[in-house]
Order: C-alpha cells, then structure tokens, then sequence
C-alpha cells in the first residue's frame, strides 16, 4: 500500500494518507508521555509491541461483536485502519481503584469494584481532558444520545471481553482508556489503540505492574514490563 502525506502526529502515533480515502495507516512510535505530555521519554520497543497487540486485541473483539478500526497489520509497527471522525471523548472502564481515581477520591489502590465503572473524559489537551458525565457530553455536543448509549454498551462488551482473555495469561485488567470515531455514513466503531499504554495490567498473583504506570512513576523495568505482555501474549 502506497504511503501518503502525514495527516498526524500524536503523543504515541503518526497518521498517513493512502491511495485509498476511507484508509490510513497508523504507524506506532516509541515516544512515551504522560501527565498530559509534562513527562517525555522513550520507551524503546513499546511502538513494536502497542502495534502488534492492538491488533490482537482488535481480531478478538471483531470476532465478538464489538466494530473496529483494523483493516491489515502492514509490518511491525504500522496498520491499515480505517479512516474516522474521532468522537472526542476518552472513555475509561474501571474495574480495580488505581491511578487517578484512588487519587482523586482518596481511597488506596487495588480495591476491586463490585461493577465496573465507566467515565467520560473530554478529549481536549488544553483543558487537561476534564471528567465529565453525558449530560456534559450532550450539552458540549461531543455525541449524540444514541453515540453515547452505543460507546457504553460496546465499552462494557471490551472490559468483559479483555479481562476474560487477560486471566487466561494470569493478568489483571486494572482499567483501560478507549477512543471512538465515526465512519462516513455516522457508524461508531472502536477506533484506539490496546496496549500497555491504555491499560492497567497487574500479575494476577503479585500485583505486579506491567504497563505504564512504570514509567509515569520512574519504577525502572518499562521495557521489561511491555515484553513480558507481549511474551504472555504469544504464549511464550
């Protein structure tokens, strides 16, 4: 596939044209943020990894009903995905208390939620993604009232989906942060990423943190932690 002009460039990510208008190829890069981009760095390997497990991650929920971006994996660190109009909305499910919420509530981490909980973060950079409720989301007109339904029933079926198959490799899925966009003719489909870098992912026996979070909280390991994902992954 024929490789256009860059149409973006993202904390994780860049973003290329095809020949093709309803394509674009996603290519993955190393560069890791956080905070709202205050903390830079590189976490060396993660693009490799993000890329490939995303798509895993993408066949497996196709393969149950929830709609994706994934059309074809072209090498290890770019992706055939199709093009959409990004709903700008960070939607996070939360199974475990962890990171900003055990932070923003005052309560320690690791408390396992007897259901899981889902939050709406506006997507705006400027303004620090500020929580919202749907209410917020209808008024700023981030989504229909049919979108913000169809997200949370899909983003339910993804946290069902993803902790069923992350036990099977002994992991925890802490909580995730998944985007959504719109196809031409309005269909909401999952349109992120699946990795480390979006989910909380905890050995099941020590707690053990395998995302991250070691990086934002300078734990040392990163690279170790992301290819201990991917080796479980792979059944290695």
């Amino acid at each position: 596939m024929e490789y256009g002009k860059q149409l973006y460039e993202g904390k994780a990510k860049k973003v290329y044209a095809t020949d093709d208008p309803n394509l674009v190829v996603v290519s993955y890069k190393d560069d890791a943020t956080a905070f709202n981009g205050e903390k830079h760095g590189t976490i060396v390997g993660k693009g490799v990894i993000n890329n490939r497990m995303s798509n895993m991650m993408m066949r497996i929920l196709e393969e149950q009903g929830v709609p994706t971006h994934y059309v074809e994996e072209l090498n290890e660190r770019d992706t055939v995905v199709k093009k959409v109009e990004i709903v700008p909305l960070e939607v996070i499910i939360r199974n475990v208390s962890a990171g900003s919420f055990a932070k923003r509530y005052g309560v320690e981490e690791g408390i396992v939620f007897d259901a899981p909980t889902l939050e709406f973060s506006y997507k705006n950079d400027d303004l620090g993604d500020p929580l919202i409720n749907r209410y917020h989301a209808l008024a700023l007109k981030l989504a229909t009232e049919a979108e913000l339904e169809q997200i949370a029933e899909y983003t339910f079926k993804v946290n069902s989906v993803l902790s069923e198959y992350f036990a099977t490799l002994n992991l925890r899925l802490v909580d995730f942060k998944i985007e959504f966009g719109r196809l031409a003719d309005g269909t909401v489909i999952l349109a992120d990423e699946i990795s480390p870098d979006t989910c909380r992912l905890w050995d099941m026996d020590t707690n053990e943190k395998l995302d991250k979070d070691r990086f934002r909280r300078d734990m040392g390991g990163v690279e170790e932690a992301y290819a201990e994902v991917m080796s479980r992954l792979e059944g290695k």
